[in-house]
């Protein structure tokens, strides 16, 4: 069975160009995997985190306190959905050149030393190794790695330090100036479907 982890944040909810992006994109994807099951989150919901949270976070787990276990909670259960998944499908519209504040909490919350990556001689090393992940991006106004994107670089270089190696960008940009980069994503899609 395959797992499809699918991370919505745009705070435009069903009229959100990455959440219908990722919505065809898991369809796509649901039709190319035996089995497979779904796990969707809303990253809007998302607290930032504290440090309360990260204290918990950082403390072994049988050595925690109840509360701390409470502190630590969101970030456990949104590293467990991580690594049970096979498959990131992850939407993040460019807002103010860079990544919605729920995508940076999320990556807040699931970069821990120990449990996504350890640090080893020659540096920090993933732990999520033999994952795909997709990034569906959209803007009004920024092209896809222009000197004014500071979202789909810092997204998926914070993917590679977890250890996915597979990592596809699937882009609407400029959607003010080029309406027609919507289809051109759209398609992607569909190639990657019949791939």
């Amino acid at each position: 069975m395959t797992t499809i982890l699918r991370l919505n944040s745009s705070v435009s909810g069903p009229d959100s160009v990455t959440n219908k992006l990722n919505e065809q994109l898991v369809a796509a994807l649901t039709e190319t995997q035996p089995e497979p099951m779904t796990i969707e989150r809303d990253l809007t919901a998302l607290t930032l985190q504290t440090s309360e949270r990260f204290s918990a976070a950082m403390t072994p787990v049988d050595e925690r306190s109840p509360a701390q276990n409470e502190a630590a909670s969101t970030g456990d259960t949104l590293i467990t959905e991580l690594e049970a998944s096979d498959i990131l499908v992850i939407g993040s519209p460019i807002y103010n050149f860079g990544l919605p504040s729920s995508v940076k909490a999320w990556m807040d919350y699931v970069a821990r030393a120990g449990r996504t990556f350890h640090y080893a001689e020659n540096g920090p090393v993933g732990l999520l190794t033999g994952k795909r992940a997709f990034i569906t991006m959209a803007s009004g106004g920024v092209g896809l790695g222009t000197d004014w994107d500071f979202g789909s670089g810092h997204l998926s270089l914070f993917l590679g330090f977890l250890g996915f190696s597979d990592i596809t960008v699937i882009a609407a940009m400029e959607l003010q100036s080029n309406p027609e980069n919507l289809a051109a994503a759209e398609a992607q899609i569909r190639e990657i479907a019949e791939s």
